[in-house]
């Protein structure tokens, strides 16, 4: 039930992180507040396809 999800950075569009996430409980995109190595502060990542 859990799929991989990749999480882009909304700032620059670099895809940092691969995660898991379960489609039945979180059906709608995934927003996290992730390191962005670039520019070296927390910024958010969103879920892409």
């Amino acid at each position: 039930m859990r799929t991989k999800i990749t999480l882009a950075c909304t700032e620059t569009g670099d895809k940092n992180y691969i995660t898991t996430k379960n489609k039945r409980n979180n059906p709608e995109r995934l927003e996290l507040m992730k390191y962005s190595p670039r520019l070296k502060k927390r910024t958010l990542h969103q879920e892409t396809k």
